[in-house]
């Protein structure tokens, strides 16, 4: 069986690539590799969700699977006197994040490998943010959608991208079945990607 981009120690030779990104008009030079996620660049789903998140400048806000960063370095740039915790089971993953952000300059963010939540259990935050790893199955994504509720304060949101084609659709209604069907919102789709807004009241 190929390894997978969610696998916790990558053994896929290194092969690191530069990219020079604009997202939400802030200028990144980020390092990818082998055996994460859209190496090759930013996805577009995860373009579709930082084009259309928002938040507080000082909010406290979780990145889940966070890749090598660039979701959750573009909101780093968006809440300047706030913190992002970005985390990805996949240890190559984090270490690169953690790399991006020196690179470009960015303090207001750390970075640790975690299995879903579990490295900050107990902690709430204002937003989390996710491009769920559909490829690790509905069972992870769903658990990713409904513990949320347990890390958000009261008034924080929880946004994610995910594609019709892909159980935008089951999303959607796991989503409304954990917050309240008044408390869930289609923020904006592009190209099949669907971007929901999940609110904690």
């Amino acid at each position: 069986m190929s390894e997978h981009y969610y696998t916790q120690k990558p053994q896929t030779a290194n092969d690191r690539k530069s990219i020079a990104v604009e997202l939400r008009g802030f200028k990144l030079q980020l390092t990818s590799d082998a055996g994460v996620f859209s190496r090759d660049g930013v996805d577009y789903g995860s373009r579709t969700l930082i084009d259309r998140m928002t938040f507080a400048e000082d909010a406290d806000v979780l990145d889940l699977g966070c890749g090598y960063g660039p979701i959750g370095l573009a909101a780093a740039r968006l809440a300047p006197r706030g913190h992002v915790t970005m985390l990805d089971i996949n240890e190559r993953a984090v270490a690169l994040a953690l790399e991006n952000a020196k690179r470009n300059g960015i303090g207001n963010v750390s970075a640790m490998q975690s299995d879903i939540y579990g490295s900050v259990e107990g902690r709430r935050f204002d937003a989390i943010l996710s491009n769920p790893p559909i490829r690790a199955g509905k069972v992870v994504v769903h658990r990713i959608l409904t513990e949320a509720k347990e890390h958000l304060n009261p008034g924080g949101s929880l946004w994610i991208v995910i594609q019709n084609k892909q159980g935008a659709p089951s999303a959607r209604a796991k989503l409304e079945d954990t917050f309240g069907e008044d408390q869930v919102e289609e923020i904006g789709k592009d190209k099949g990607y669907r971007v929901y807004r999940a609110k904690m009241v």
